[in-house]
């Protein structure tokens, strides 16, 4: 089930500097990455990492508003989201929009960014009945202990 292929095209939320998005920019080498990133200074690293990555197409820009990229991002095949917010399924949920039917998308739940008072595990069950009630069944879910505390990993696949 794994769907990055080398000529995928990714909607990646959450680039920040480009750590991760270079690791996909790698198995995706014939594809398109379209890295969003809100923070100016976060952005300049991701326009520097660019400049040496063909395929990735850095969007200064706000995840919570897809409509302001829309045009920018066609239709991609997988939508990735790290963002550390309150509401990363809502803003997941809007990208959602964007896939094509058969789409996968990935969450990666950012425990004490949604709710600092909540357990990571009543964090993770919430969103997971949020994008059910969407109609969204998660295919997959990974806590990403030991390598991140309190961070876990929602698979679906757009109906």
């Amino acid at each position: 089930m794994w769907p990055f292929r080398p000529r995928s095209t990714v909607l990646y939320l959450g680039a920040g500097s480009g750590t991760t998005v270079s690791h996909v920019s790698d198995v995706c080498a014939e594809g398109t990455i379209s890295a969003v990133e809100i923070s100016p200074r976060s952005f300049r690293d991701l326009l520097t990492l660019a400049e040496k990555r063909p395929n990735l197409v850095p969007i200064l820009g706000d995840a919570e508003k897809p409509e302001s990229y829309r045009g920018r991002v066609g239709s991609p095949d997988i939508l990735y989201q790290d963002v550390a917010q309150r509401d990363q399924e809502g803003i997941f949920l809007r990208n959602l929009d964007l896939l094509p039917s058969g789409g996968t998308g990935f969450l990666i739940v950012k425990a004490r960014s949604a709710d600092v008072s909540a357990s990571p595990v009543q964090v993770f069950e919430s969103t997971r009945r949020a994008l059910a009630k969407a109609g969204f069944e998660p295919v997959d879910f990974r806590t990403l202990e030991p390598f991140q505390a309190d961070h876990g990993a929602l698979v679906i696949v757009k109906p």
